[in-house]
């Protein structure tokens, strides 16, 4: 036995040293960096919590720091249920050509880079040439002419929407648990009389809720470090209507020359993905056994 936790100390090494060397040592200069005054080309000095209280003045941040929870919430709730719903509609016709095809359709968007994601819904939304416009003057809005993402009144549904492919990886997620339910479970219901809607609430769904719970907070957490396509769309604006953490804290850094400021955003998003986590699992119970 000693043997073998050797070896399985020797295997966990490579994973602990990059651990510690790459994420741990970068969070803790991020950390301590935040108490700083730091600027490329000036002295670091230590500015003590006054980067914390620059940030809560700062009517960007607040406006970012506001989108974000918002879209936390949105990908959390209705982005996941769309995932969700998909995988159940699949399971129904599981063994059919279109239900395989559509699982494909529905992953690519997953394929692309999120940069070329980005330049994709650009161009979906494009004022000139874009079909949502064209779609909506065909059917009858002829004078319709809105540039989605240079609108206030429509770039933040704009920027959301371009998130909604991730919905295909929580229906992927649903779908691997569903296929690895002993099929007996399921014909025990139909024998029993258990119509499909019945098999789906009471077995399907009480089943997913792991899968659908690491899905919450993959989609959660992915809010927090959405940057390339926000750049490739909106940009953060029009003005900061579209701002996100993320993107306040490349402006800071690279733009604005604030890297104690910057940080001091970097550890706040970094405990709102703790919060976020903690929260999903304490919703969902994830520790808990599915079936008594």
């Amino acid at each position: 036995m000693k043997v073998k936790r050797r070896w399985l100390l020797l295997f966990l090494l490579p994973g602990l040293a990059l651990f510690l060397f790459v994420y741990f040592a970068s969070i803790v200069n991020v950390v301590g960096t935040s108490f700083t005054d730091w600027r490329i080309g000036q002295d670091m000095q230590f500015s003590g919590l006054r980067n914390y209280g620059s940030l809560f003045q700062s009517p960007v941040f607040l406006k970012s720091l506001g989108n974000n929870i918002i879209w936390i919430l949105l990908q959390s709730t209705v982005h996941v249920a769309i995932g969700v719903l998909f995988c159940l509609i699949i399971s129904w016709k599981k063994d059919t050509w279109y239900a395989k095809a559509s699982q494909t359709l529905f992953m690519l968007p997953n394929m692309l880079s999120s940069a070329a994601l980005g330049m994709l819904f650009y161009n979906i939304f494009n004022p000139m040439y874009g079909p949502v416009n064209r779609i909506i003057k065909a059917l009858g809005g002829s004078n319709f002419n809105i540039n989605w993402f240079a609108n206030a009144n429509t770039a933040f549904f704009a920027v959301t929407i371009t998130w909604i492919p991730f919905a295909a990886i929580i229906a992927i997620l649903g779908a691997a648990e569903l296929s690895a339910i002993p099929s007996d479970i399921f014909e025990a219901a139909y024998i029993d009389g258990a119509t499909e809607l019945q098999t789906t609430l009471y077995i399907k769904l009480p089943l997913l809720k792991n899968a659908i719970g690491t899905g919450t907070i993959l989609a959660a957490t992915s809010m927090l470090q959405k940057l390339d396509i926000l750049v490739m769309t909106s940009n953060g604006g029009p003005g900061i209507a579209t701002m996100n953490l993320p993107l306040f804290i490349y402006n800071t850094a690279m733009r604005d020359n604030n890297f104690g400021l910057a940080n001091a955003c970097a550890v706040l998003l970094i405990i709102i993905g703790l919060i976020s986590i903690g929260a999903i699992n304490k919703i969902y119970r994830m520790n808990d056994a599915v079936l008594a």
